[in-house]
């Protein structure tokens, strides 16, 4: 059963009236004997880079993969633009317009840039109304080179080059651009920067401060506090499976969200 949160973690940063892309409350997941989500509530202002912070074990992954449709939770309500919604599948979450970016990227080496940004979602040649049998690569390319563009993504000059030639960062875009293509209203970013060198890292935070520019609402799962404090504009904390904390980033100290993601802040409020 899930317990209650700390009285300090209901007081959301987030002002009335923010309009909020995606809400879950109580969201509970066990495995076993194994609690993996108490009851998480989180609110994803449209937007907005909200990054979501935590030790391992926190309930982070888990609470990810349950806004993108692939676990199921046994409890809990997920509202998308204030409708309830029931994601029991990665395509009921993408058409929802919830679209999710994880370490492994979906990317297949082998396909050119135009083909991944694509890839399940190709558009067939069109004669006199009919579909024909192959790609209208034309189109697929204008509309991959606009995704690219829209975030700003000069360091790759031809579309037709296979993923596998790419560096790491320009591959982090081109599984971003794919979502945009697909007019995603969350994108939700598992550890893009991961095993990144500096300068790749710094062309992936280019394009989430594009996505939000552009109205796009981000979830970036993040354990790189610098990076969390340089682009998010709030900063949700889990820990032992329930979000414990959602700061304004602009209001709120590196020390204050370490001690929330150890645990401090829940002790002092408990022995208060």
């Amino acid at each position: 059963m899930a317990t209650s949160a700390p009285e300090f973690a209901t007081a959301s940063a987030i002002q009335p009236g923010q309009d909020i892309v995606l809400r879950a409350e109580g969201i509970a997941k066990r495995y076993g004997a194994v609690v993996a989500l108490d009851g998480a509530t989180l609110a994803i202002p449209a937007g907005k880079v909200t990054a979501l912070v935590g030790d391992n074990g926190a309930g982070k992954s888990t609470l990810v993969k349950t806004l993108s449709g692939v676990v199921r939770p046994d409890s809990g309500t997920i509202r998308i633009g204030g409708k309830m919604v029931q994601i029991g599948d990665p395509r009921v979450a993408r058409a929802n317009g919830i679209h999710t970016v994880f370490q492994d990227l979906a990317l297949v080496g082998s396909l050119d840039i135009v083909e991944n940004v694509f890839l399940g979602d190709e558009v067939r040649a069109k004669f006199a109304g009919q579909r024909l049998p192959w790609l209208d690569r034309a189109v697929m390319a204008r509309a991959t080179a606009e995704a690219l563009e829209s975030l700003h993504v000069t360091t790759i000059a031809d579309l037709n080059q296979p993923v596998e030639a790419l560096s790491g960062g320009q591959r982090q875009t081109v599984a971003i651009a794919r979502a945009v293509r697909r007019a995603a209203r969350l994108l939700i970013l598992d550890e893009p920067t991961a095993a990144l060198g500096i300068k790749q890292a710094a062309q992936v935070l280019r394009a989430v401060e594009r996505l939000r520019e552009a109205g796009t609402a981000v979830l970036l799962i993040s354990h790189n506090l610098r990076e969390v404090f340089a682009v998010s504009d709030f900063i949700a904390v889990m820990f032992l499976g329930q979000v414990v904390g959602m700061f304004e980033t602009k209001n709120v100290t590196e020390e204050r969200v370490v001690s929330t993601i150890v645990g401090l802040e829940r002790r002092r409020e408990t022995s208060a």
